[in-house]
């Protein structure tokens, strides 16, 4: 009998469509909620749930969890009968619930603790428990710097399968990383590490750990702007997501950026900075579906969408379509990759599938390379 924990933040994620970059506190929380912003983590916990119930004999599985949206009312909706344990406000979950779940399964000796969240989530787990417990995250924040999360839902399912039917899967140590969230809302990225979890190592199924601190090839940047630039067609939407490569577009445009948000140009002019998702649909709709998305992978990891730009959400992505999703990066970033594909994550399995296969990717002034999508 394999022993699994579930640890689900509900809230984890919640601020990212909402161009919050965050969903640490109450407060931010609630100005989500405000914003009409759904819930991210229960529905990316059962499509874990699933790969889990439908891959082995659910007789060989038993859970525990804890009660509520933090595990219960998930696990019973995919088919298992959990051990429930604690005692929480359901109405208001919070970061010291997360870490008193953690303490209590790893004192009880569960094989793996599964958590559903962002960096804030593995910081109260490793805050939570011994360095010799298994754990593995299922991705569900804003925020993905840590290196203890399976690059998909179903990725994590497919782990805790592969432990429950004793293959040989190797466990090591990787990096908690947690940033400063109001400093990021300022466009200022100040990461920290907080400590190691104990997590499955298994091919490509694990996110890397970001990529920072590089000099910026400001050179190369110029280059990938000036073939922007010199692409870009009348009266279309641009949509700019974030990060220092796309940035390198706005500077060369002379216009003002939110560096780690979304922004809308159109001729070469600022429409609206730091947009939600509701906001870049609506503006889509407003240009009658003439749209471009720029975007570029996370140094390091290679995410595409999913990880920091949760405001380009399925229906936007669907919107603009496939073949109008510019990708630009320098061939330093791609190189750091070691072969690995680039990765999305949409929170839509059906859309990842439709976005995978190879896409041009802006590497210089008319150079490009065709990359893989995995």
């Amino acid at each position: 009998m394999f022993r699994l924990g579930l640890i689900v933040n509900p809230m984890a994620g919640i601020g990212g469509p909402v161009a919050l970059k965050g969903s640490d506190g109450s407060d931010i929380v609630a100005e989500a909620q405000n914003r009409g912003a759904e819930l991210r983590a229960p529905d990316r916990a059962i499509r874990a749930l699933k790969v889990i119930y439908d891959g082995v004999e659910s007789g060989n599985v038993a859970l525990t969890t804890y009660p509520g949206p933090m595990g219960e009312e998930i696990a019973k909706q995919c088919g298992f009968l959990p051990q429930v344990i604690g005692d929480i406000n359901p109405e208001q979950t919070t970061a010291t619930d997360t870490e008193s779940a953690a303490t209590e399964m790893s004192a009880m000796g569960l094989d793996m603790i599964l958590f559903v969240g962002g960096d804030g989530t593995a910081r109260n787990i490793c805050n939570s428990v011994p360095g010799d417990q298994p754990v593995l995250g299922i991705p569900a924040g804003v925020k993905m710097h840590s290196g203890v999360y399976a690059i998909t839902p179903e990725i994590a399912g497919e782990l805790v399968c592969q432990l429950v039917r004793r293959e040989l899967v190797d466990i090591r140590p990787q990096e908690v990383r947690d940033i400063d969230e109001e400093a990021f809302r300022q466009g200022k990225v100040k990461a920290r590490y907080y400590g190691d979890l104990l997590v499955p190592e298994e091919g490509q199924f694990m996110q890397h750990v970001k990529s920072g601190g590089r000099e910026v090839e400001s050179l190369v940047l110029e280059d990938i702007a000036a073939t922007l630039i010199e692409d870009m067609e009348d009266d279309c939407l641009y949509i700019v997501g974030p990060g220092s490569t796309t940035k390198g577009l706005m500077d060369e445009l002379a216009l003002n950026s939110s560096l780690l948000g979304v922004d809308l140009i159109k001729n070469g002019e600022l429409l609206a900075l730091d947009v939600t998702a509701t906001q870049i649909e609506n503006a889509i709709l407003e240009h009658n579906g003439v749209a471009k998305i720029i975007i570029t992978p996370i140094g390091g990891q290679g995410h595409l969408l999913g990880r920091g730009n949760q405001q380009l959400t399925p229906a936007v992505i669907r919107q603009v379509g496939k073949d109008n999703l510019i990708v630009i990066a320098t061939k330093t970033k791609i190189t750091e990759l070691n072969g690995r594909s680039l990765l999305v994550d949409s929170n839509d399995p059906q859309l990842d599938r439709a976005l995978s296969g190879y896409i041009p990717v802006i590497t210089g002034y008319r150079d490009q390379v065709l990359y893989p999508i995995g």
